[in-house]
């Protein structure tokens, strides 16, 4: 098992005597079933950063796609190919000629190959006798291994197979030449337990690694895939983020730290990168992690209780399994009415300011106090309050100020966007490109002041706070920097774009300012 400050006595008790595995490959499918999630369609460009940011993790294989899907299924998966990745490469294949030659044909190092069994989906699917299921499955095994590429195999549905015809499926398939078989539960409709007792079954008669695959339709994807792993499975499926079909997959980063912490497994993965990946995920699928997903979310290790942070600022493991740094993430001690009065001497000193006992009490009330009115109090909020109990801070000076704006954008036209900025009096012009014209405006001003390098843009929000064709828009951004401290600022106007400079050079501006502080 893992260290002990980190597991209960009781994890250790349970799992005392057990031989769990020292080892778990992990097979990431983010670009083939996570690209099955609604509203998720990656480009090649995408796929081709996606793969390249896998391999950088560390996963052992890359599910890149299904060939015979599309035109530019292929030239992904062929482009994905050529990079010269460490990482297997495997492409999805039914057991027909066309997908797995589609498959074969890009190069592929691995072909997943794939049937249903459970006889709810012969009947009503297939409409073919087991017999004919197990058939066709060997033929295209022993294909794809004639033609000299790795095959893992997959009964698909596998969790509601009746078991005598599972082992002789996958029995088969392994004789045949199978690298390894994938057993998937693939509505989700499994329990930890039985995917135990599962496997159990399985790993006796299975010569080669055996694999699993969970969906999270009864948020039990994660359970199951541990589970499995305890009773004998050497690989692990998942994806980034827990994207998928439906509900979503496992979620690959949950499972691998929950191997490493809690069982004392290993993998390959490099987990300082695991934030790093989810927020890629994110910014190309435009789909963004509640705040409280478990290790990738904002709210990860985030701190709002007084007790809770005075805990973590004198020993993190109090009320932290994991260090934030593991992961690739950084700790925030959270400001409102459960603030405590750790928390706000911290924020404060973090920022070069030093109130004494009785004015760190009174600031931490006037912040309970905002907190309690249903507000997020933000370091805006703290410093306002800070000035109002300890007189004049430093004021926060424009270090940049927008002279001029302008954007070109069109049907037919790349959105373009060029801007005049006063940088500590030095002027400074840009222009950018972008997705639209406020992605362009703030691209163009990102390029223009090269200080801010190190921030990164973590939120973009924005409001029609009036009504009608001219209305106000408010737009609210939040920076963090590389120490995760987070600088919020807004914009008002009745155009967007200007709206979003606006909101961009007060963001910059705080920033610069707090940086001040610290330095005074």
């Amino acid at each position: 098992m893992s260290d002990k400050s980190v597991t209960s006595g009781y994890i250790r008790e349970a799992y005392k005597g057990e031989k769990l595995p020292k080892k778990v490959r992990v097979f990431d499918t983010t670009m083939r079933d996570g690209d099955q999630t609604p509203g998720v369609s990656f480009t090649i460009e995408q796929k081709l950063r996606l793969a390249k940011q896998l391999d950088k993790l560390g996963v052992d294989t890359i599910e890149a796609g299904t060939p015979i899907a599309s035109e530019g299924e292929r030239k992904a998966i062929k482009e994905i190919v050529k990079a010269g990745l460490k990482t297997e490469i495997c492409a999805l294949a039914r057991p027909k000629k066309e997908d797995v030659d589609a498959a074969l044909a890009t190069g592929v190092d691995c072909v997943h190959v794939f049937i249903s069994t459970s006889d709810i989906h012969l009947k009503y699917i297939l409409k073919k006798s087991r017999k004919e299921i197990l058939d066709q499955a060997v033929e295209f095994v022993e294909y794809v291994k004639d033609h000299g590429a790795k095959v893992e195999f997959s009964a698909m549905d596998a969790s509601r197979t009746d078991l005598d015809y599972l082992k002789q499926i996958l029995q088969a398939t392994v004789k045949a030449g199978a690298d390894r078989i994938n057993v998937p539960d693939t509505v989700g409709v499994i329990t930890p337990k039985a995917m135990h007792g599962l496997i159990k079954e399985l790993r006796p008669v299975i010569k080669v690694p055996i694999s699993v695959h969970c969906h999270d339709d009864l948020g039990l994807a994660v359970a199951n895939t541990l589970a499995a792993v305890e009773a004998g499975a050497d690989q692990i499926h998942g994806t980034i983020n827990g994207l998928g079909e439906r509900a979503g997959n496992a979620s690959i980063e949950e499972v691998i730290m929950a191997l490493h912490t809690l069982y004392g497994i290993k993998t390959n993965v490099n987990t300082k990168l695991l934030v790093e990946t989810s927020e890629l995920v994110q910014r190309l699928t435009g789909i963004p992690v509640p705040p409280n997903k478990a290790i990738v979310g904002s709210n990860a290790f985030s701190h709002a209780a007084g007790i809770h942070a005075h805990g973590v600022l004198e020993f993190p493991g109090t009320y932290e399994p994991i260090s934030p740094e593991t992961v690739g993430h950084i700790r925030r001690l959270g400001l409102g009415k459960l603030t405590g009065k750790h928390s706000v001497v911290k924020h404060l000193t973090s920022i070069g300011i030093k109130p004494d006992r009785k004015q760190a009490l009174e600031i931490t009330r006037k912040v309970k106090e905002l907190g309690d009115k249903g507000k997020e109090v933000t370091e805006l909020d703290l410093l306002a309050i800070a000035e109002s109990v300890l007189g004049a801070l430093p004021k926060e000076e424009k270090t940049v100020e927008l002279k001029e704006v302008t954007v070109t954008t069109g049907s037919t036209i790349t959105p373009t966007a060029s801007v005049w900025v006063s940088v500590k009096g030095e002027e400074r012009k840009n222009s950018a490109t972008g997705v639209g014209p406020v992605d362009a405006a703030i691209n163009a001003i990102w390029g223009a002041v090269s200080e801010i390098s190190n921030l990164k843009l973590k939120e973009y929000h924005l409001d029609a706070i009036t009504g009608g064709s001219n209305a106000l828009a408010e737009v609210t951004v939040k920076f963090e920097d590389e120490k995760g401290n987070l600088y919020i600022a807004k914009g008002v106007k009745e155009d967007v774009v200007l709206a979003s400079v606006d909101a961009m050079v007060n963001g910059i501006n705080r920033y610069f300012s707090v940086r001040k502080l610290k330095q005074t």
